[in-house]
C-alpha cells in the first residue's frame, strides 16, 4: 500500500531515542536525557513580546510563500551584518525550520541517481532526505584526528561526473566541529571550475567557542554563486517549537522552484513566527545569545574532561554547537546495542552514532543544566566499568 518512496525513509534515531525516553519517564522510571537538539533556555521576551504584538494586530491572515518584506529584510541585514554577504531580498526563502529548507532543496535540485557528497558523522536526516527524492548519498568517513572534517584530497576523490552537491555542515551536529576560513579556501578551489553546487548547513553559526565562524558562501564570489546558505533561530534563540527556518541562493531558477513547491506544500510560515523571528534577526536578543553561549562553553568545557577522564571513553573538544561525540569503540563497536543498554540499566538516553553514519560512538547534548551533566555521566560511569 505505501509508496516506495516513503518505505526508503529511515526513523529519525534522535527522536526516536528520545520518544523512548519519554516513554520511561512516563512510566515513573528516572530519565535523563542527552539526546535531543534542544536548547534548555526560554526563548527570549523581546521575541515572546514581538509574538504577542502580532497576535494583538490581528496579524493571523496567510502572508507572501516566502515570507513578510519585513521579514526578508531582517534576514537580508543579518546575513550582511554577521556574514558579509549580499543577497536580494527575492534570493531569501523562509520555512518551517531549516529542515523544511532542506527538503525544498532537494526535491527542486536531485534527479535519479544525482550524488550528493555528505562528510560523516552527519546529521540524521541529509541521507533520508537524499534518498527520499531519488539522489545517492556519497559518504566521506572523517576521523578525530582530522576534527571530524573533510580536506580537499578526500572531497577530489569522491568527485564523479554524477556529483551535483557537496553538503556542509559548520558548526556540526554531531561532532561540534567548525570548518576555519583556510579550510574552506582549500575545498573551494577543488569547487573551481565544476558545476557543483553547495548546501551550507550553518545552524549553528552563534554557538562557537575558542574559534571564529565563517560562512562558506562569504570565500569567494565563485563560493556565493554556487552556495545555497541554510541557516534558522532553533539554537540560537531557542525557537525551536516555533518552526524557523530559511534559505539563502543566489540560483535564480532554484528560488523560483523552492517557492513554487512550498505554494504546494505547506504556503507561507506561521505569520506570528515571522514577526516574533525579526527581532532575533536584527540583532535585539543578542544579549541572550552571547549569555547561552557562554553557558554552553562552560558545559562543554565539563563534559569534555569528565569523558575523557573515563577509562575505555575518549572525545574530541567540540568547538561549536552543543554537542561532544564519544569514542566508545574500546568497550563495543555496536553503538544502538550500547545506547539502547545504557537508556534501560541506568535511565540516560544518548544517541548511538550508527544514525550519523560512525559506528563505535554517542552522541551526548550538552544542553542541559549543570545538575543533569553531573548525574548522567556519573551513571555513564559506573555504566562502562
Amino acid at each position: 500500500m505505501l509508496s516506495q518512496r516513503v518505505q526508503k525513509l529511515s526513523e529519525s534515531l534522535t527522536i526516536a531515542i528520545s520518544q523512548k525516553a519519554r516513554e520511561l519517564k512516563a512510566e515513573g522510571k528516572n530519565v535523563l536525557a542527552f539526546s535531543a537538539g534542544e536548547p534548555d533556555f526560554d526563548t527570549p521576551d523581546i521575541i515572546k513580546e514581538a509574538a504577542i504584538n502580532a497576535l494583538n494586530e490581528g496579524f493571523t491572515k496567510y502572508t507572501a510563500v516566502a515570507g513578510i518584506p519585513e521579514l526578508l529584510q531582517a534576514i537580508q541585514t543579518k546575513l550582511k551584518r554577521d556574514n558579509n554577504l549580499d543577497y536580494e531580498t527575492n534570493e531569501i526563502i523562509a520555512s518551517n525550520g531549516a529542515k523544511q529548507s532542506l527538503f525544498n532543496i532537494f526535491a527542486s535540485l536531485l534527479d535519479k541517481d544525482d550524488e550528493v557528497i555528505i562528510p560523516a558523522p552527519f546529521w540524521v536526516t541529509y541521507p533520508e532526505l537524499v534518498k527520499y527524492h531519488d539522489g545517492k548519498p556519497v559518504i566521506i568517513e572523517t576521523f578525530e584526528d582530522s576534527g571530524f572534517k573533510i580536506t580537499a584530497d578526500m572531497l577530489k576523490k569522491e568527485i564523479t561526473p554524477k556529483t551535483k552537491i557537496l553538503l556542509l555542515t559548520t558548526p556540526s551536529n554531531p561532532t561540534g566541529s567548525v570548518y576555519s576560513k583556510e579550510e574552506l579556501e582549500r575545498l573551494a578551489e577543488v569547487l573551481k571550475d565544476t558545476n557543483i553546487l553547495v548546501i551550507s548547513d550553518e545552524m549553528y553559526e552563534k554557538l562557537v567557542y575558542d574559534t571564529e565562524f565563517t560562512a562558506v558562501a562569504s570565500i569567494s564570489e565563485d563560493m556565493l554563486k554556487r552556495t545555497i546558505t541554510v541557516n534558522g533561530l532553533s539554537k540560537s534563540v531557542a525557537m525551536t517549537g516555533w518552526r524557523f527556518g530559511y534559505c539563502a541562493s543566489k540560483i535564480p531558477e532554484l528560488n523560483k522552484a523552492m517557492i513554487k513547491l512550498q505554494s504546494q506544500s505547506t504556503s507561507n510560515i506561521n505569520s506570528i513566527t515571522q514577526k516574533a523571528a525579526i527581532p532575533a534577526l536584527l540583532g535585539k536578543a543578542d544579549k541572550e545569545i552571547e549569555m547561552m553561549r557562554k553557558e554552553f562553553q562552560k558545559r562543554r568545557d565539563y563534559v569534555f574532561e569528565e569523558f575523557n577522564k573515563i577509562k575505555g571513553l575518549s572525545a574530541a573538544k567540540p568547538t561549536g554547537a552543543f554537542y561532544i561525540f564519544v569514542n566508545h569503540k574500546e568497550i563495543s563497536n555496536d553503538s544502538m546495542d550500547f545506547a539502547l543498554r545504557l537508556l534501560d540499566e541506568t535511565g540516560v538516553a544518548v544517541v548511538p552514532g550508527v544514525g550519523f553514519g560512525s559506528e563505535g560512538y554517542f552522541r551526548f547534548s550538552f544542553a542541559t543544566s549543570m545538575e543533569n551533566l553531573k548525574e548522567g555521566i556519573k551513571r555513564i560511569k559506573e555504566f562502562v566499568k
